[in-house]
């Protein structure tokens, strides 16, 4: 019975929402279904490959209804460009999930002033960990970031040169360690019961939210004892590690350089001197760490993976990458200072992130108040989705979309990034640790290409396609890794 109730709800709340938006210019889109909306017409398997479809109905700018909330999806990177820049454009999307499990707090969730304050703080942060052009600082940063490197080396000269390995074993344990340095200032050995539970849940967390996609879009569905479910999965998952957080917090920091240490000493001192927290709490602690842990991991590690699969699959790329660093370093190891230098490994990094967008969907933003974007109006409460895969993937920015080519990156010999070109989006909620994460792409990728010649198993099928979830990873797969 409530079933039929909620429907009957539902459907005048959007039939109400439509009549008061006839008035205003929307951009154009496809007819929606009452309650569902235009979910129907997304591929829960490949959403990225059937929006896309759908999209290319429409200039650049396309919206529609996913459930109940509107939507917009911008495949136009200058309109993206002049949204994002605008502050009404900030917000973050009003999705179930979002609101209903982070409540605002952390810094990809967060809104308002709430965000603004974290994300200086962030910012500020990752500046005073070495994330700077130069000084002793940067140095000692990218010392942490070649330790984890090291000890993956160390790990990769000991698999099958035969049958290969896949490596995401090792690279998850090894970049996971170097966030967990910077995050937590601790490390974890591999068999360490609290890693290995850490690792599972990130791993499994992002799988499901995938899945529960609906309920951001249908809370009703939250009844259903599938959803209710995998909701008691992700708020217990959330707990436990909240409370995993809160013994890393109580544990002896002095002399630890991370963002635990920091926020901390914030704390501290506005509580000593009785000024008012803000929004330095201890829930804002606990999913700080949370977002930090996982925005630094996932697609980082998801990006490397990409990489490699794509240069095992096209070796005449590879090959130019470590003759490029024979002619320019001789044997000494690859560093920061390189970047400049070492233009055919960027690039390849480039057109990885391309080809295989690591979120295809972005991050979705949510208007702040009643807005317009170009000729359009966009009401408030609007899900705004950057669509990346769609541009990434568009023959009118990227000749050839479907072929792998880092040469597209490349002019005059240096490194070039066209404006169609959005990894770490654009504006003022791009990715606060973009300049870090390249940082740690170029030195992974760069010394394993340096140390290894990465190939395919003698009659492996590559898979290129991916799993699409929240991000869009490899399929399981195996490498070698043969010394040079």
């Amino acid at each position: 019975m409530w079933y039929i109730l909620a429907t009957i709800i539902i459907s005048l709340v959007i039939f109400v929402s439509l009549k008061d938006r006839r008035k205003l210019n929307l951009p154009p889109g496809p007819l929606p279904l009452p309650v569902l909306g235009n979910l129907l017409s997304i591929d829960p398997v490949n959403p990225h490959l059937s929006l896309s479809k759908l999209a290319r109905r429409y200039s650049g700018i396309c919206g529609l209804r996913m459930g109940s909330v509107y939507t917009v999806l911008l495949t136009d990177p200058k309109l993206i460009r002049q949204a994002f820049a605008k502050d009404s454009f900030t917000g973050r999307a009003p999705l179930y999930l979002t609101h209903g499990i982070m409540q605002g707090y952390g810094i990809v969730c967060a809104e308002g002033d709430h965000w603004k304050e974290q994300r200086k703080f962030v910012s500020s942060t990752l500046k005073s960990l070495g994330m700077m052009k130069h000084g002793g600082k940067r140095e000692k940063l990218e010392e942490r970031i070649t330790h984890s490197i090291s000890e993956l080396l160390t790990r990769l000269k000991d698999t099958d040169t035969v049958l290969g390995v896949d490596p995401l074993e090792s690279l998850h344990h090894c970049l996971g360690n170097l966030i967990n340095d910077l995050v937590f200032g601790q490390t974890y050995g591999e068999d360490d019961e609290t890693w290995k539970w850490l690792r599972h849940l990130q791993e499994d967390g992002v799988k499901h939210i995938g899945i529960a996609g609906p309920l951001n879009f249908l809370p009703f569905l939250r009844h259903l004892p599938r959803y209710k479910n995998l909701m008691k999965f992700l708020i217990d998952g959330k707990l436990k590690t909240h409370q995993v957080y809160k013994k890393i917090i109580e544990s002896d920091q002095e002399g630890k350089e991370s963002f635990v240490s920091i926020f901390a000493e914030v704390m501290r001192k506005r509580s000593s001197n009785n000024e008012d927290l803000g929004s330095f709490t201890d829930q804002q602690f606990y999913h700080l760490l949370a977002d930090l842990y996982g925005a630094g991991v996932d697609t980082t590690l998801t990006t490397i993976r990409w990489s490699l699969l794509f240069l095992a699959a096209h070796p005449e790329d590879q090959e130019k990458i470590h003759e490029e660093m024979v002619e320019s370093l001789g044997e000494r190891e690859v560093v920061l200072e390189d970047r400049g230098r070492l233009v055919y490994l960027e690039a390849s990094i480039c057109e990885a992130q391309r080809i295989r967008s690591v979120v295809p969907l972005g991050i979705p933003h949510g208007t702040t108040e009643d807005t317009t974007l170009g000729d359009f109006d966009i009401p408030k409460g609007t899900m705004v989705v950057p669509f990346q895969w769609a541009i990434h993937m568009d023959e009118t920015y990227f000749e050839d979309p479907e072929v792998f080519r880092p040469t597209r990156f490349i002019s005059d010999d240096e490194l070039k990034r066209p404006e169609a070109f959005l990894p770490f989006l654009t504006g003022k909620r791009m990715c606060v640790g973009d300049e870090l994460a390249r940082w740690i792409l170029f030195l992974f990728v760069g010394r394993i290409i340096q140390r290894f010649r990465v190939s395919l198993p003698p009659g492996e099928k590559v898979d290129l396609i991916g799993d699409c979830g929240i991000t869009l990873v490899p399929k399981p797969h195996k490498l070698i890794f043969s010394e040079r």
